[in-house]
């Protein structure tokens, strides 16, 4: 299955991309998650998305933010693999791509993320370390964790 990496800003994206992308976020998010909450947070519009396309459909996304927006850091976060491109890898080539361009951005900067604990595993395989005590998050747990500066 051939994936389409493309990093845009939303503007860049026309109205079928858009409704695509939230979409997938929705279904993962709220539907798969069983979690009610406010998805479209207003951080987006000042975020980079990393979107991996199949065709029309999203495979894997994620965003990241720079520093001063959510986190001192700059930050990624909205971190998701499709339920139909799972068990592919995409997650860790994603997250690769991610950091590259964080450090190519931001000159090696320091980067903060909020996990899903269950995934601490996966995020320590980067780098990242735990930088708080687990608080619960739209009633997930989660941990901050930090991926020292390059």
């Amino acid at each position: 299955m051939a994936v389409d990496w493309h990093w845009c800003r939303l503007a860049q994206l026309n109205v079928v991309q858009l409704y695509t992308l939230f979409a997938a976020r929705e279904a993962v998010f709220v539907v798969e998650q069983t979690c009610a909450y406010q998805e479209l947070d207003g951080l987006d519009l000042d975020a980079e998305h990393l979107i991996g396309w199949s065709g029309q459909d999203v495979a894997a996304y994620l965003r990241v933010l720079g520093p001063g927006i959510r986190f001192e850091e700059p930050s990624i976060g909205r971190v998701l693999t499709t339920q139909n491109f799972r068990s592919l890898g995409l997650g860790r080539e994603m997250m690769n791509r991610a950091l590259a361009h964080i450090d190519q951005q931001f000159n090696g900067a320091a980067v903060r993320i909020s996990a899903q604990a269950h995934l601490q595993p996966f995020y320590s395989s980067f780098g990242f370390a735990t930088a708080s005590e687990q608080y619960m998050e739209d009633g997930i747990p989660h941990l901050e964790m930090l991926r020292s500066p390059r």
